[in-house]
């Protein structure tokens, strides 16, 4: 098993944390201005402007609606629509791409960046029906169809040495895959739950094939984890702690995968248990493990006072991927703001440009998202 990192163990967790703690008693954390990268960790030398770019991932999630798509199967959201994120405007002004031309793409409108985030959804050539195996979903009470890549056929691992082709001739690399196969992993179902980290692990082993670093596997359980309930003392939520305990257990195993080929698993904060931070941060001290880790996501939260003090939060277990996002679901995201928070925290990962929606086509968001992360590096 390849080295730990420094802060990949409780201990050194909470080592940090107690050094933070009386570093932030001392001094609050600044807002307005931008910390010379490195500085709080011995390192006065900011970051020349190609090293910042290398810091730097395209993503695919906002660029999803440019994609060649399989059919909408019945009671699938539509990837139509209207506005500047629309699939035919999208395809009208850039023109219509796969995840092969995803490399030579990263190179055409991210300047200098390198490195890709891939979305799971956009694998696989959508013309291959052996690629595909049909999955059952259910989402906020409803419930339908669709077919997803299955990278363990004899055509699909043709297709990921075809897209190791074109990222070798390009010199793109894969760096995370954010993967949304995986499904019941806090599951109170144990037949679930089991087919949950069995398609995590042939995600691991597909990720190891193309290069990347880090998968992120959504923890999930309920979209909305049960609240506390009142008893004659003082309030309990036994059903929270029975998903919590199920998760622990997937990403113990999941992680012990990971190691053996070489792919850390990610908890992202992405709806159900993980939009707690502090349930994220429960699982990872309980998983305890180098190979599982944060991979925060700077606007999925659940309310406003989440989006600096969440990320906050995350930064003893960040090491390798966050996704820098604008959302206008909220009004006013300082993303230099969470930048600094980065820098301050001591990450050293890569910032993928995931752009959800707003006033920009996905292409303009995610470079709009490039501009305001490399001025706060």
């Amino acid at each position: 098993m390849p080295t730990p990192p420094d802060m990949s163990t409780s201990a050194n967790r909470r080592g940090f944390l107690q050094t933070t703690a009386m570093v932030v008693g001392a001094a609050v954390l600044p807002t307005t201005s931008t910390p010379v990268a490195g500085a709080a960790h011995g390192d006065p030398r900011a970051l020349t402007d190609a090293e910042k770019v290398t810091r730097l991932a395209s993503n695919t999630y906002p660029l999803r609606t440019l994609f060649k798509r399989r059919p909408a199967a019945a009671g699938a959201p539509a990837m139509s629509g209207s506005g500047p994120q629309s699939a035919d405007a999208m395809k009208k002004k850039y023109g219509e791409i796969t995840m092969l031309d995803m490399p030579q793409f990263t190179i055409d409108h991210f300047a200098g960046v390198r490195k890709m985030d891939l979305w799971s959804s956009l694998f696989g050539d959508v013309t291959d029906d052996t690629m595909f195996a049909k999955t059952t979903w259910t989402r906020d009470g409803r419930s339908g169809e669709s077919f997803e890549f299955d990278p363990t056929t004899r055509t699909s691992k043709a297709w990921l040495d075809q897209l190791n082709a074109r990222m070798a001739k390009t010199g793109v690399s894969c760096h995370h895959v954010s993967n949304n196969a995986p499904r019941n992993i806090a599951d109170l179902d144990p037949q679930l739950r089991r087919q949950g980290i069995d398609t995590a692990k042939v995600w691991l082993d597909a990720c190891a094939t193309i290069g990347a670093k880090t998968m992120r596997v959504n923890t999930g359980g309920p979209r909305i984890v049960p609240g506390a309930t009142a008893t004659t003392g003082y309030p309990r939520n036994d059903e929270l702690v029975k998903y919590i305990r199920n998760a622990v257990e997937s990403f113990k195993e999941m992680a012990d995968h990971g190691a053996r080929v070489g792919v850390k698993v990610t908890i992202e904060n992405h709806w159900g248990l993980s939009a707690d931070p502090a349930n994220m941060r429960i699982i990872l001290d309980e998983v305890n493990h180098p190979y599982c880790e944060a991979s925060p996501d700077f606007c999925n939260w659940e309310h406003e006072y989440l989006l600096y003090h969440g990320l906050e939060m995350l930064m003893p277990y960040t090491h390798s991927t966050v996704h820098a996002k604008y959302w206008n679901r909220w009004e006013n995201v300082d993303l230099q703001r969470c930048v600094r928070i980065l820098n301050h925290g001591g990450f050293k990962g890569v910032i993928a440009l995931e752009y959800e929606d707003g006033p920009w086509d996905g292409v303009e968001g995610a470079q709009h998202l490039m501009k305001e992360v490399l001025a706060a590096l």
